[in-house]
């Protein structure tokens, strides 16, 4: 299996482990949103100092406005941190004079 397929497998694994646990089983509550970040991107959450920040993360990704994250809206949280994540470690590289990713 691929790199992309196992991550791919990874992220429905979390957030099925993540949902259901009240309310809809297809659907993350904003504690159990709160529970996700915190298992899995405890160190982002550790690093904002805003303690409204689940409330601003539900309310960003909450498209159709049910007060729950299904798992189309999880993943444009995923996207926006890979990119940001995938900016800041360019933008590390150029600072350090080393080459970046080998682009094919």
């Amino acid at each position: 299996m691929s790199i992309l397929q196992r991550a791919v497998e990874g992220l429905i694994a979390v957030f099925h482990s993540y949902s259901g646990k009240e309310g809809d089983k297809y659907k993350l509550s904003k504690p159990e949103l709160k529970n996700l970040l915190q298992g899995e991107l405890g160190e982002f959450m550790a690093a904002s100092k805003d303690p409204m920040v689940v409330d601003k993360i539900l309310s960003d990704l909450d498209e159709n406005k049910d007060g729950q994250v299904d798992f189309q809206e999880f993943v444009v949280l995923v996207a926006a941190l890979t990119v940001a994540c995938n900016e800041f470690f360019e933008d590390c590289t150029k600072c350090k004079g080393e080459p970046g990713p080998k682009k094919d």
